[in-house]
């Protein structure tokens, strides 16, 4: 049983390695350009709309309403990025079920990278709403012997989203392998229905916890605003 899509090698040598986490990463990443060319080339603006549409403005409809809750702005700036994450994950997990192949979710580089992602993408929304000096001050306040601290809490935050991402998914193929050595002909079809929930269920704490961490570094200038305009 491999716990990991790194162990499995399909090519090799001094400058190229072929594990089974980049070329099902390369695959998943081909079916969302395919799906989305395929589900975006006929949209419709009138009465009769393709049933792929519906299902993406039913997509795009909740990931708008679950970012306003979330950051308490206009959810649109950080929709193509929340809902990446979201549908990038969600792919991978549920792409599970298939035989062979294994989620890359489930190696701990493909969810180091999508925190990293997350990492980079809270002060890029941060400077882009405040600018990049007023950003930057949140790390020395109250005073300047905080910024290690908040230097080490952005570090351990990101590690906190790839390690439970890569834990959830790996744990889930362990306990549906053990599952089927103890009772192949029932416990699949069990394993493969919660397999399918649990993976659409990582994908929106994935995402919706990018959306936080935006949040907290947008509030941190709106509270600044909200003082100056009470002085």
């Amino acid at each position: 049983m491999r716990l990991s899509p790194d162990s499995i090698v399909f090519f090799e040598n001094t400058f190229i390695p072929l594990n089974g986490t980049i070329l099902f990463t390369w695959l998943v990443m081909a079916l969302l350009t395919l799906g989305s060319w395929f589900v975006t080339r006929r949209l419709s603006t009138g009465p009769h709309v393709p049933r792929w549409q519906n299902l993406i403005e039913i997509i795009i409809t909740l990931l708008l309403g679950q970012i306003r809750e979330v950051t308490r702005q206009e959810p649109r700036p950080f929709l193509p990025f929340i809902g990446t994450l979201f549908i990038f994950i969600a792919v991978c997990n549920l792409l599970s079920i298939i035989p062979g192949f294994q989620a890359p979710t489930g190696s701990l580089s493909t969810t180091a990278g999508l925190a990293i992602c997350v990492m980079v993408a809270v002060p890029l929304f941060g400077i882009q709403d405040s600018g990049v000096g007023a950003y930057l001050k949140n790390y020395i306040k109250p005073t300047p012997m905080m910024l290690p601290f908040n230097v080490i809490g952005e570090i351990s935050r990101t590690l906190a989203l790839a390690v439970r991402l890569f834990g959830n998914v790996m744990s889930s193929g362990m306990i549906g392998g053990i599952l089927l050595a103890i009772a192949p002909l029932i416990f699949p079809v069990i394993m493969q229905m919660l397999g399918l929930l649990t993976g659409i269920v990582q994908a929106y704490i994935f995402a919706i916890l990018a959306a936080v961490y935006i949040a907290a570094g947008l509030q941190v200038h709106e509270e600044q605003a909200a003082k100056v305009e009470k002085s």
